[in-house]
């Protein structure tokens, strides 16, 4: 017989939310409050290596090198800035302070439409909700900015965590808050790897959200894939009896 579902985790970027501009546009805005004027192609392509050489080196914010989020982030934007011949190290950790801080502001993000229905909808079910999540500590507060922190009785970042998915510790970590078999839980999130393969390793059930209709089985079974949060309820409701 199978164990019936009690809670549900979510990942959040790109499954419940998005950045509206992308980093080259909301870098490029920041320098011209600073008075610099750099071009927006050249920052995004200098911010996508940048980003790249810090995660291969301090993987997950370096939290077991030393780092925390904020050190790491503004390391990924003094070096994006440098390749685009911004020098000025007083400028650079003054443009990198306010970007960190300015990252938590509602105009920076974009809820899908069908993400605050879920969630109530998933409530109303008599479902509790988690987050799991490869952030950093600033999660709590986009979330709340956002209007869907009171949906969740707890987030887990991978910052706070000290481990990120697609390690299964950090759903090991989730199961402990929940208190419930692993059978009991689901997990709803856009990536195949972290947001379906990993928790489907420890027990949980999986579902990949693919907005974009990338997957197709025998990758991922109709039966657990969403092309929309819209779908979710229904089949929730079957993991339910």
């Amino acid at each position: 017989m199978r164990a019936p579902l009690r809670w549900v985790l979510w990942d959040v970027k790109d499954t419940l939310l998005k950045v509206r501009a992308s980093v080259g546009e909301q870098y490029c805005k920041e320098a011209e409050r600073a008075g610099l004027s750099v071009n927006p192609v050249e920052v995004q392509a200098a911010f996508l290596q940048s980003y790249r050489h810090q995660s291969s080196r301090y993987p997950n914010y370096g939290v077991t090198q030393g780092l925390d989020g904020r050190s790491w982030w503004m390391e990924v934007v003094r070096d994006t800035f440098s390749q685009c011949r911004v020098q000025d190290p007083a400028l650079l950790n003054t443009i990198a302070q306010n970007l960190y801080d300015n990252f938590c502001a509602a105009e920076n993000w974009e809820v899908f439409p069908d993400s605050e229905k879920a969630l109530q909808t998933c409530s109303s079910l008599g479902l509790k909700l988690g987050v799991v999540s490869n952030f950093d500590r600033r999660l709590e507060e986009i979330l709340r900015v956002c209007g869907l922190l009171s949906h969740f009785t707890f987030l887990i970042t991978s910052e706070e965590a000290g481990v990120a998915k697609p390690s299964p510790a950090i759903f090991d970590q989730a199961l402990q808050k929940c208190g419930v078999p692993a059978a009991c839980v689901a997990h709803i999130g856009d990536h195949f790897v972290n947001d379906y393969l990993t928790p489907r390793s420890v027990g949980i059930q999986g579902f990949l959200l693919d907005r974009h209709n990338k997957y197709r089985a025998p990758d991922v079974p109709g039966e657990h894939r969403l092309r929309s949060l819209e779908e979710l309820p229904s089949l929730l409701q079957q993991h339910m009896d």
